[in-house]
């Protein structure tokens, strides 16, 4: 089975993301927005459960933390994703690093870049288009993130939530 680890910001920050993933992202209808805190691994169920206590033990030791993004930016020439930049704050960045070196499967190819999927898979050309037309867009938006997920991914692709863990005491 595949997992990964996912923050899943409020429903009004996924509205506004949405409004760009339907036209823009393939992915749109498998998962809703979310932060990438440990990108798709392969596990088996034991696994997981194992997992989702190390995740609780985790969660148990931090705290709740803003989570900002103020605008749209790319990965290109990397590839051609479009996302909203998620500022990088000690909170975010070690709750990133401490998952991961828990459920070191296997090293991202990628460093640690906190965003959110506006615009992925697009042809050169598109990239071009639509990060021109958006990359000017200001974005300003702040809340509180007090949880994060464990997800799996089901057999037609679209992924759900293993388990929920609440940062801070429960």
């Amino acid at each position: 089975m595949k997992f990964g680890v996912v923050i899943f910001p409020s429903k009004k920050l996924q509205d506004i993301v949405n409004s760009y993933r339907k036209r823009y992202d393939p992915h749109y209808a498998l998962i809703p927005p979310h932060l990438t805190l440990k990108s798709a691994f392969e596990a088996t169920e034991e696994d997981a459960k194992q997992f989702a206590d190390q995740l609780r033990i985790i969660a148990g030791k931090k705290s709740p933390f803003s989570l900002k993004t103020t605008k749209i930016s790319s990965f290109k020439p990397a590839n051609n994703v479009i996302y909203f930049k998620v500022d990088p704050t000690d909170e975010l960045t070690s709750l990133h690093s401490d998952i991961n070196r828990e459920l070191n499967e296997q090293n991202s190819e990628y460093a640690f870049v906190p965003h959110i999927t506006i615009g992925q898979k697009l042809s050169n050309d598109e990239h071009s288009d639509v990060y021109g037309s958006l990359r000017m867009t200001k974005i300003d938006y702040e809340e509180t993130i007090d949880r994060f997920h464990l997800l799996y991914q089901l057999e037609n692709g679209s992924w759900t939530v293993y388990e929920t863990f609440r940062l801070g005491k429960e």
